[in-house]
């Protein structure tokens, strides 16, 4: 009777269960793909590229740069040689920790090695969902998508989704900056198409935050993705993103996109020692335009079906090329980007797997930052919003991992060990009570019945499940508090640039 009343009293006092996952640090060791001294061959041979084979650079004003900060330029051929002692003096400029703004203090975050920050898929032309099905994407779907991500802590960064394909091109920024700033108090993305989209984002998000020109420019409170032209070629839009960042101080995230096999050797060494050349060469445009720009080292670094030339990811060659990836980015120690992902063509086993031993690389790896951890599927094409949900699941899982704790006092359960004889259980006693609410996480998707009850209550499988979840989250209202005053102020500026005629995706 006593250890009755005991165990009741304890569990009259369980607390709800708490979770953070706003401010993560990877608790894995990191892994690596090749020896120390392998690793420094591909750094030594990507700075030998760089000055004996060079980059092709198509932004004028970006080979002005190269060549006042000492590079040789050739203007015919457009190619820029750089000597290898204007990289380590960009790498040594490049900030290693950056503080990045959300719109909310609490969603503040910092770009360092050994911090983990989570984004769902990103830039699909299509969306995915099993009520309206595969369609191309609609501002609707951004607005849907945006919600979601805003909807999960393990989401730290609001990436481009996917395209609004019913809004035209020179009028989009508009449509996703609004729906960033007033859907969520993330930390928002602008796309690199043109230095009027650009400037135009700046402006709205300065004035959205009630920030003078000086308090813009004085710290990161945007990101932007550029993505160089495998291999050895930088475009105009990318160069120029590079420079309208790195003058406004905000964040640059370099990612290389090199297939093995098809714009990129086929060995993984060979494919990640071009995309740390092209890397170090944006990297090196950003400190050449605004010493200790916030720039963030990237990769993005997988096979190609030699069947079809499709690309392929959560590969064992997607695995290694992250843990090559992360060996660099130590080595220069600047954060870095990598990313997981998908080839499947919808939310089944092989996109599960897909995604989760892509992810577990990026991990291994020690990536400040994962993107396309939730939701993308056909290798980019898509992102589904079952798929969001699912993948959510061993993310927030993953989260777990890197929030538990050490206390070597009362989880070691020694009075509890005292309570129970032999051959008991310990269900009932009063340290499980005390904790049976708050010490297991919690599933969002999975259905852990048996297989009878399971039948009873319809037979639902997990994807169905996602459905029911993610229209659920939009059911709700939008949680988050937004300035009236401020919001009027954005939909005013957004109606006069949309009558004077947009910005178009130039440079």
């Amino acid at each position: 009777m006593r250890k009755g009343r005991k165990a009741r009293q304890a569990a009259e006092t369980t607390s709800a269960r708490k979770v953070d996952y706003r401010n993560l640090k990877n608790p894995f060791p990191p892994m690596k793909a090749f020896s120390d001294d392998h690793i420094a061959a591909m750094h030594e041979a990507a700075l030998k590229t760089l000055e004996d084979l060079g980059i092709k650079v198509l932004l004028p004003e970006a080979r002005a740069l190269f060549k006042q900060g000492g590079a040789k330029v050739d203007e015919s051929t457009e190619m820029v040689y750089i000597g290898r002692e204007i990289v380590e003096a960009a790498i040594a400029s490049a900030p290693k920790s950056i503080p990045v703004a959300g719109g909310a203090r609490d969603r503040d975050i910092v770009l360092e090695l050994g911090n983990l920050l989570f984004q769902p898929g990103a830039g699909a032309p299509h969306a995915t969902d099993r009520i309206k099905g595969r369609r191309p994407g609609t501002w609707e779907d951004y607005q849907d998508l945006t919600r979601l991500t805003q909807h999960f802590d393990v989401m730290h960064m609001i990436p481009p989704l996917i395209e609004p394909q019913d809004i035209p091109i020179h009028l989009r920024h508009y449509a996703t900056m609004q729906a960033q700033l007033e859907l969520t108090d993330k930390v928002p993305f602008v796309f690199s198409r043109g230095t009027p989209q650009v400037e135009q984002s700046f402006e709205m998000l300065r004035d959205f935050r009630g920030l003078s020109d000086d308090q813009f420019h004085a710290g990161a409170q945007c990101y932007t993705i550029i993505n160089t032209n495998s291999p050895r070629t930088i475009d105009i839009p990318m160069a120029q993103g590079l420079i309208d960042f790195a003058k406004a101080g905000q964040v640059s995230i370099v990612t290389p996109f090199t297939l093995m096999g098809a714009m990129a050797p086929i060995t993984v060494a060979g494919a990640i020692t071009l995309s740390h050349t092209e890397a170090l060469a944006a990297i090196t445009l950003t400190q050449l335009t605004q010493a200790g720009a916030p720039v963030t080292y990237g990769t993005f670094t997988s096979n190609v079906d030699m069947k079809s030339g499709a690309p392929v990811f959560g590969t064992p060659e997607h695995f290694r090329a992250s843990l090559a990836a992360g060996q660099l980015a130590r080595m220069i120690g600047l954060p870095w980007r990598s990313a997981s992902g998908s080839a499947a063509n919808l939310n089944d086993v092989q996109a599960a797997n897909e995604t989760q031993f892509g992810t577990w690389g990026c991990l291994m790896a020690g990536a400040t930052v994962v993107i396309h951890s939730a939701g993308w599927l056909e290798g980019g094409l898509t992102v589904s919003y079952e798929k969001l949900i699912t993948d959510m699941e061993v993310l927030q899982m993953v989260a777990e991992l890197c929030a538990a704790g050490e206390t070597a006092g009362a989880d070691l359960g020694l009075d509890a060990i005292a309570d129970v004889q032999p051959s008991g259980h310990f269900f009932g006693t009063p340290h499980t009570m005390q904790r049976y609410k708050t010490e297991f996480y919690e599933p969002l998707v999975a259905d852990y019945s048996n297989f009878g009850t399971w039948q009873e209550q319809g037979a639902v499988d997990a994807t169905t499940r996602a459905t029911g979840i993610w229209q659920d989250i939009l059911a709700q209202p939008n949680p988050v508090k937004v300035d009236g005053k401020a919001l009027g102020g954005l939909k005013d500026y957004i109606a006069k640039a949309s009558e004077a005629g947009g910005a178009p995706p130039v440079s």
